[in-house]
């Protein structure tokens, strides 16, 4: 089994619940491999050392929840994203996004200052989009899905190159390529386009025997918010901010830890007009 293999099963479960307790043995033992080693390994292929790795993506969950739930504590967004007290949290996202909890909050409800919008394709579709309603959402319980899938760091056409290798390995390996997830670990509302990450999935019927490249996982069930979304390339992540920016804080719901999830009925990536045709859902709670 490769280190990219190993390490993605240690991914995997970072995150199925970005706040619970991660300590690196724990991961370590997941990867089968000694704890130092462990270490070397992950910072080799993620790019990042393991603790780095999981402050961020508590940090980018922790912004989120600042983003669109306004009135929940601060302290209580510490805590459901994996901090053990309001100070290391305070210092933490200070070094993160050179702001205050409060003051992120603050400047999150003022303006439209979102990074996505420095790629001038994405400007554009948000400003011919800023007046188009979302379509009526449907509250679904979505069921659980084995999927291979391939990871993806950063949002934009490159993510065609993941769901390419992931066709070929398909008629490799003589698997249906029909039925395709993608999941968004990142609102790109609030972190960098190229520091996005995203999964390219397809649904299996049976395990994959030769893991390395591509790795299986389980998509788990639940709760979503489902809004079935069209359009052409750059128009997705206009439509994927009304949902988080407008619906989300009005809606009555809470944003889960877990990833949003994709399901392409029209896949933007390997569409030669990109196009997409898609269901994005959206992981609720009540609490």
């Amino acid at each position: 089994m490769s280190h990219q293999s190993r390490i993605n099963d240690a991914l995997y479960k970072i995150h199925q619940d970005i706040a619970s307790p991660l300590p690196a043995k724990q991961l370590a033992d997941i990867a089968c491999y000694s704890e130092q080693h462990f270490h070397r390994v992950f910072k080799q292929v993620v790019g990042q050392s393991v603790h780095q790795y999981i402050r961020q993506c508590r940090l980018e969950y922790a912004g989120n929840q600042l983003m669109f739930d306004v009135r929940c504590p601060v302290i209580e967004i510490a805590n459901k994203s994996g901090f053990t007290s309001l100070s290391s949290f305070s210092r933490a996202f200070k070094e993160q996004y050179d702001l205050s909890p409060g003051q992120w909050r603050l400047k999150s409800s003022m303006n439209q200052d979102r990074p996505y919008l420095q790629n001038p394709e994405i400007k554009a579709a948000y400003e011919r989009l800023k007046g188009k309603g979302l379509p009526k959402p449907r509250i679904k319980e979505l069921p659980e899905y084995h999927v291979a899938y391939i990871r993806h760091q950063g949002y934009g056409r490159s993510i065609s190159k993941s769901w390419r290798g992931l066709q070929s390995w398909c008629l490799k390996e003589g698997r249906s390529f029909e039925y395709q997830f993608g999941l968004h670990h990142s609102n790109p509302s609030c972190v960098p386009l190229d520091e996005c990450r995203y999964v390219a999935c397809v649904q299996i019927d049976k395990p994959i025997l030769k893991r390395g490249h591509v790795n299986s996982l389980t998509i788990p069930k639940g709760l979503h918010v489902v809004f079935r979304l069209t359009g052409q390339y750059g128009e997705l992540l206009p439509q994927l901010s009304k949902i988080y920016e407008h619906w989300l804080p009005k809606s009555g719901y809470k944003m889960m830890s877990t990833p949003s999830v994709v399901r392409y009925i029209k896949n933007q990536f390997m569409e030669d007009d990109e196009s997409f045709v898609l269901d994005f859902c959206l992981p609720i709670g009540f609490y």
